[in-house]
């Protein structure tokens, strides 16, 4: 199969018929195979019943329906997981991602070789105090701290090879990062495609103003789990450490003034609760970064690791002798 587009949703019932018309469209003009997920996230609107309607008009149309809302990043977990496509491309309900950049996200990654292909909403139809502006100062800040440099991380129109969607997992809120997780998983061609940006058509936007709060503590997460995942104690104990020889030096001064120079009230000073403090700390730390380890070295993936290529030298110096005995 050539592609899977997976379309998370939430009251997105107007659009979806244009949606689906829209996707056979392009897909029937350059003869791909393909699937369609539609990720029904907890709607309260009639949603789902479009689906089984639109699935029943097309079998290429499959659908997933929550019990509840969990949120985008959830469902795209769940799309990843049922696609088989060799390219996933993941684009949202609402009509502003078009369709008809889909065959060029496809020759990117299959002609191209790129990883990931994230599309960037160079012109933009949204609120430019509300959206525009947090967009470009989160995009910059994301930029920054992980390396990967994207006009618009948080595009819903990107596309994939099916080996990277099948490498990682999504949740919380963390479905903005999925470069920055792939990144940390060592694929590391990433590319970017401008890409056209509607101005929404039917409904309204889900999402407000606190997903830039929750984007921010995730990407911290993603972080620290991107380089310190498998070695906590390589941070916590580097810190604690750290802590505890600060505070060990404020109380060796401390008691060298009070024993040699008979200094008096040395523990009414603010120095002393300090060094009491930084010693205090160092110790919690260095105990989190040990429990830490304990929990990696007994986690059941404590040893997963994504292998690009094997070659068994041994196999191949067997199938040489026997092809020079033929």
């Amino acid at each position: 199969m050539n592609i899977s587009v997976i379309v998370p949703l939430k009251n997105e019932e107007e659009s979806l018929p244009e949606l689906a018309a829209w996707i056979k469209r392009v897909m029937d003009d350059h003869h791909f195979t393909y699937e369609v997920w539609m990720i029904d996230d907890g709607s309260t609107d009639d949603s789902w019943n479009v689906i089984l309607q639109l699935a029943a008009q097309n079998p290429h149309i499959k659908g997933i329906k929550f019990q509840r809302n969990y949120g985008k990043s959830a469902a795209l977990n769940e799309g990843f997981n049922a696609a088989q496509g060799d390219v996933v491309i993941t684009m949202d309900a609402d009509l502003q991602d078009s369709p008809d950049e889909i065959p060029e996200l496809y020759r990117m990654i299959m002609e191209d070789g790129y990883d990931i292909v994230s599309g960037w909403k160079k012109k933009r139809y949204d609120n430019a105090f509300t959206k525009n502006l947090p967009s470009k100062l989160y995009n910059y800040t994301t930029t920054r701290m992980s390396g990967v440099k994207l006009h618009d991380m948080n595009c819903g129109l990107k596309s994939y090879k099916k080996k990277v969607i099948k490498s990682i997992e999504v949740y919380g809120e963390m479905h903005r990062y999925i470069p920055v997780i792939a990144k940390w998983n060592g694929f590391r061609k990433i590319g970017e495609k401008v890409v056209e940006h509607r101005a929404r058509k039917y409904g309204v936007s889900k999402f407000g103003l606190e997903r830039f709060i929750n984007g921010f503590l995730d990407l911290a997460t993603i972080m620290f789990i991107g380089k310190f995942g498998k070695r906590p104690m390589h941070l916590f104990g580097a810190l604690g450490v750290f802590s505890f020889f600060v505070g060990f030096i404020i109380a060796a001064y401390l008691a060298i003034a009070k024993i040699a120079f008979d200094k008096v009230n040395m523990t009414d000073r603010p120095l002393f609760y300090l060094g009491l403090l930084c010693m205090i700390i160092g110790s919690q730390l260095f105990l989190t970064g040990f429990i830490g380890e304990l929990v990696t070295r007994n986690a059941p993936e404590r040893n997963a690791y994504l292998v690009e290529e094997k070659m068994d030298l041994t196999n191949l110096t067997v199938n040489y002798k026997r092809k020079v005995h033929e």
